[in-house]
């Protein structure tokens, strides 16, 4: 499917069978840093030549971007076996290459790193394009519960590899992300965290009744 300037999605995928390739810290600093690294549209090297020349780089902040960036970061979470990416588009139909490079960079970084061959990813990326701004709320809510609703942390700003602690932090991003109509990091906390109970028992049921 094509994608143009200005839709907002809700992109994600899963690694292969479920494989922890985000449980090592420096794996998610590293996704994190391609997904900054590719987000160019002027042209570039490989993320893994770029390093050697740049060996202490690490990406300071996916959510505020660049004149030349590909897409915004509205929200995002890593977990151990797979992504979630909130973005807004900056230029037609250029998705499917920077998920692609993205993802084709990692693989290569991880299988070198860990000795192994093949694909890495469960299957190619998937969307969902979000079209009216209380959508957007509820996917960022959903994005940003993943690590709690899972019972990795009790609260949802201890995941490190997530934007949920910008959000209740730093009332300047808020400003700064014009498509999230809570201004106010409390209201956005409480917006979330009222769900925190409700998505835990939902996941708990849709697993009772589909494994």
């Amino acid at each position: 499917m094509k994608t143009y300037e200005g839709d907002i999605l809700h992109v994600y995928n899963k690694s292969i069978a479920r494989y922890g390739i985000f449980k090592d810290f420096t794996n998610s600093q590293r996704f994190i840093d391609v997904l900054d690294y590719y987000n160019n549209k002027e042209p570039h090297k490989s993320f893994s030549n770029f390093l050697i020349a740049n060996p202490d780089f690490s990406c300071p902040s996916l959510l505020y971007n660049k004149n030349s960036s590909l897409v915004k970061f509205i929200s995002y979470c890593i977990m151990p076996d797979h992504y979630h990416l909130v973005i807004k588009i900056l230029e037609d139909n250029l998705l499917s290459k920077y998920i692609s490079d993205v993802e084709n960079s990692f693989t290569k970084y991880f299988n070198f790193k860990f000795d192994r061959k093949g694909p890495l990813w469960q299957s190619s990326y998937k969307y969902v394009k979000i079209k009216t701004n209380e959508q957007l709320l509820h996917v960022t809510r959903y994005v940003h519960l993943n690590p709690t609703t899972s019972f990795l942390v009790e609260k949802p700003e201890d995941w490190i590899f997530s934007s949920y602690k910008s959000f209740i932090t730093d009332k300047s991003y808020l400003d700064y992300a014009t498509e999230i109509s809570i201004k106010e990091p409390l209201h956005y906390k409480k917006f979330v965290e009222d769900q925190i109970d409700y998505q835990r028992k939902l996941k708990m049921i849709k697993k009772l009744i589909f494994d």
